[in-house]
């Protein structure tokens, strides 16, 4: 017995020097996590010890079903007992019966009122039941007994878009502690949401200010210029930035577009190829970049020498399969199309799960007669995606131009099965099959499957 209350007492201590969680963090909000030190159970009998170290055990391996069993038949012996509806809170907010948790952990703080362990753990099931009201006034509660519980406070009145109380309280917090990047973030939040500009531009003005090494609030100010049609001001910031971080290569993110609205393209490609070129950034960036300069591009031939200079600087900077499918698409629209054949299937020797790409591929393919490479890809493609009728139609109309015909009747019948709610389509499959049964010599089911295609054609008209 010795030992068994022994290895009670020290699973019980672990039980209330656990953290009782945090909020969630969706406006990436630091959240105060709890101690607990809460260990007094009072007078207890063995049986009770034994069920609640059986609560404690199914807890850890998570039962939680199981250990609430155990914790009722201890509720029984010690109904007065805060630890046990406590402990029994917790499984429930576990098993996300938050109604339950916050019936269980109400009544623990009617057993011992105002305790920081039973009420951070209620603050954090209201806060998931999506009762943000009741979380409020738990935390509320909660910040004279520790100040970090300000920072739940600040979430809940985000949550709930009490932006007045949220901007005083953060106005306490900056008079008490000082500016900081956190509250400075917040509180651009709310003005971007309030559509309160001039205060926005003054928060980001106030964090450039507080942490002038910063490149990021430099890009924030720019980027909410821009935002706001500022253009003039927001061009003015990046040559302030560029000015402040001379060997800065992010500037040029901002840079580049200004250069390009203002026509002045010798400029935008200096800045680009030094983004394009730049580790520190990231390639969705630099992707928007070759975008914009694909834009750009396409009406002006003069400008085609650069723009395989920078296609050849991101593709040697980024080994990114959508750059492909892009590039593809660009020259598709200057009916380029051996050249855009040429960078999807490059895509496709780098992304064979993109269904697009593989679609525009085989219909390129088609297009440009090349049946075999269109039959040994569509084949490959109905591995991956064996329910898309349109890859067992290219693979048919390939096949058909090889007279493969027995093969092509095959795909072609089976595909057909997968056409859902498009005539169209349906028109394509049937003028497909009649070119196959007259390949294979059945004439009279080729006329039928023509005469089909011309009855929906007609219909469709």
């Amino acid at each position: 017995m010795k030992m068994k209350a022994l290895i009670f007492s020290s699973c019980l201590a672990v039980a209330f020097t656990t953290s009782t969680g945090m909020l969630a963090q969706e406006n990436g909000l630091p959240i105060q996590v709890v101690q607990g030190n809460e260990d007094d159970l009072g007078n207890v009998t063995d049986e009770f010890q034994e069920n609640f170290f059986e609560a404690l055990k199914q807890k850890a391996i998570e039962n939680y079903e199981k250990a609430i069993v155990a914790l009722q038949k201890c509720e029984k012996l010690q109904p007065e007992n805060p630890v046990v509806p406590f402990e029994m809170g917790k499984n429930y907010k576990l098993l996300e019966n938050y109604e339950a948790a916050i019936s269980s952990l109400q009544k623990a703080n009617r057993l011992k009122p105002n305790q920081q362990w039973v009420l951070a753990e209620l603050m954090e099931s209201f806060y998931e039941n999506k009762d943000y009201e009741e979380a409020i006034i738990i935390a509320k509660n909660l910040v004279p007994i520790d100040a970090g519980y300000y920072n739940n406070l600040a979430d809940l009145y985000f949550k709930t878009q009490k932006f007045d109380e949220l901007l005083q309280l953060l106005d306490r917090l900056d008079a008490e502690l000082g500016v900081d990047e956190f509250r400075l973030g917040l509180r651009q939040q709310i003005f971007a949401i309030t559509n309160n500009t001039p205060a926005r531009i003054d928060v980001v003005k106030q964090a450039i200010k507080a942490n002038p090494e910063d490149q990021a609030n430099y890009l924030n100010l720019i980027y909410i210029y821009s935002e706001e049609g500022m253009e003039a001001e927001a061009f003015s910031a990046a040559e302030d930035m560029k000015i402040k971080f001379p060997n800065s290569r992010i500037v040029h993110l901002a840079l580049y577009k200004f250069y390009l609205n203002d026509n002045k393209p010798e400029k935008a490609l200096e800045s680009m190829k030094i983004i394009l070129a730049a580790e520190e950034i990231d390639a969705e960036s630099k992707f928007k970049v070759l975008n914009d300069f694909l834009l750009f591009a396409a009406p002006r031939p003069e400008y085609q020498d650069d723009l395989n200079e920078v296609i050849a600087l991101f593709s040697t900077s980024e080994n990114s399969p959508q750059i492909y499918q892009k590039l593809g698409e660009y020259f598709l629209i200057k009916n380029e199309k051996e050249q855009a054949l040429s960078y999807f299937e490059q895509g496709l020797t780098k992304d064979l799960d993109n269904f697009e790409l593989i679609r525009n591929t085989l219909l390129l393919q088609l297009d440009l007669g090349r049946f075999q490479e269109a039959s040994v890809l569509s084949e490959k493609a109905l591995e991956i995606f064996p329910a898309q009728p349109v890859l067992y139609l290219v693979r048919g109309a390939a096949l058909n131009q090889q007279q493969e015909f027995k093969e092509a009747e095959e795909a072609l019948t089976f595909g057909l099965d997968y056409v859902i709610d498009n005539e169209n389509m349906e028109v394509d499959f049937f003028e497909q099959l009649s070119i196959t049964y007259l390949g294979l010599g059945n004439e009279k089911k080729s006329s039928e499957f023509l005469q089909r295609a011309k009855e929906k054609n007609n219909k469709l008209k």
